[in-house]
């Protein structure tokens, strides 16, 4: 007969142990460890025999008319970080900061789905039928036929999307809240999260049940919870953005039906989540052109060219150290790029604080940003003002050369688009089509593009 043994599982990460610690050896967390029970495998002598499964050819699908239709939310948006629209039988994972706006993004999509003729279903393990019926009337929602569940025990949910009334859409608001009875721990703990998610994931997809599941956050901004949580979902999306801004930002980190790196952006307003279909007039609406350290960087976010200022403070220091602040980029891209700024030409930034925002509090990732913060601290040292209608971007290497970065087209009409008449970038290796309306200037070096931002007196 099988035994029960007792393992020690970190509630952060995941990993399990033989013995309890106050410190996880994996991530390093502290007094995370819960104890679990665990069944043992049966021995070599009572080999569990499986059955055969039935197997099926791969050109069944012979039309593109045989392959499942997604349904689009009419939210453009979400439509486009989610690939198209939700697929049935898929399972989607959304995470984000407390108050950030998950649950009413999600309630918003429900509504639409709904009025679009879908049964659509929302289950809350955090709040009751009454509070969720309050957000929907502030949201002008109350009348939209979504139907409502409050529930924890994964189970119940799972059964609720079999038979002919099932959902076409559920919503699970959150799955650290669910639990399975046949388990011996808490709900949120990563024995819990990890079955219940694959049980409600289990049954999402023998029912062609799209299923959205909320995920709480860590403090670190990553999902809370078993990592395996992260494999098991067929798309991840965060909702990004800082609270004190009007503007969220979804992103899409996997998508097995579509692109990742995508993003859909959003303003909250009183009546909840409105998109932007134009972001980059959203995050330089309030820019002023004679301001010094501060430049227009022209990025790509998945498919879309967005337009975002950088910012920058060069200033002297009195401590030992100087500090080195940065707020939506990569703190040692811009170490680095100090230091080839300073080492390769004679910019003096050793003994001074520098601060560096991307305005809007967007977060960039691309190394395309390198030329865009160069030249804002190139901006804020000399104390002269960038070129005025004028956006950067290029890749910077520790040899002081710039280099070409992808979908430049994209970039330079976007921001003829929205009415920059130049554009600094590196020179590419071949001849690149020009684009009406804007004028390139394509320096080589660094030390080009100091003699474009005025030089260093």
């Amino acid at each position: 007969m099988a035994r029960n043994t007792i393992t020690y599982a970190c509630q952060q990460c995941g990993a399990s142990f033989s013995k309890w610690a106050g410190k996880c050896d994996d991530c390093g967390a502290w007094n995370t460890l819960a104890e679990e029970r665990k069944e043992a495998p049966a021995g070599p002598g009572k080999r569990v025999i499986g059955r055969r499964i039935s197997l099926e050819p791969l050109h069944c699908l012979t039309k593109k008319s045989d392959l499942p239709s997604r349904m689009q939310s009419g939210i453009t948006e979400f439509d486009r970080v989610s690939g198209g629209g939700l697929v049935p039988g898929s399972a989607t994972l959304i995470g984000g900061d407390p108050g950030i706006g998950k649950s009413t993004l999600l309630l918003q999509l429900t509504c639409k789905l709904a009025g679009a003729g879908l049964k659509a279903a929302y289950i809350s393990g955090e709040e009751s039928a009454d509070q969720v019926r309050m957000r929907a009337q502030r949201l002008g929602l109350a009348n939209a036929t979504v139907e409502l569940g409050t529930a924890t025990n994964a189970s119940d949910i799972a059964a609720s999307m079999d038979g002919p009334d099932k959902p076409d859409i559920m919503v699970i608001d959150s799955i650290q809240t669910m639990f399975l009875p046949s388990l011996d721990s808490a709900p949120g703990t990563v024995s819990q999260v990890r079955a219940s998610a694959q049980e409600l994931i289990r049954s999402a997809k023998n029912n062609r049940v799209a299923l959205l599941i909320v995920g709480h956050v860590t403090k670190d901004g990553a999902i809370a919870g078993p990592r395996v949580l992260e494999h098991m979902v067929d798309a991840v999306l965060y909702f990004e953005g800082d609270r004190s801004h009007h503007f969220r930002i979804l992103r899409s980190v996997k998508n097995r039906f579509g692109a990742t790196d995508e993003i859909g952006v959003f303003e909250m307003i009183e009546a909840g989540l409105a998109e932007v279909p134009n972001p980059s007039e959203l995050f330089l609406a309030d820019r002023r052109e004679d301001v010094t350290g501060a430049v227009v960087f022209a990025g790509i976010e998945g498919s879309r060219p967005v337009l975002v200022e950088i910012e920058a403070l060069v200033a002297p220091s009195s401590l030992a150290t100087p500090r080195r602040n940065v707020v939506g980029w990569d703190t040692s891209r811009l170490a680095m790029l100090t230091a080839v700024l300073e080492a390769r030409c004679g910019v003096p930034l050793s003994g001074r604080d520098i601060f560096l925002n991307v305005a809007g509090g967007l977060k960039i990732h691309e190394t395309a940003a390198d030329l865009a913060v160069a030249a804002a601290l190139i901006s804020s040292v000399t104390g002269r003002p960038g070129p005025q209608r004028t956006v950067f971007f290029g890749e910077v290497a520790l040899s002081a050369e710039l280099r070409q970065v992808a979908q430049a087209d994209a970039r330079l009409k976007e921001a003829a688009k929205l009415g920059f008449e130049n554009a600094v970038l590196p020179c590419p290796r071949k001849a690149a089509k020009k684009v009406t309306g804007i004028k390139t200037a394509q320096p080589k070096t660094l030390g080009e593009l100091i003699e474009i931002m005025g030089g260093i007196s």
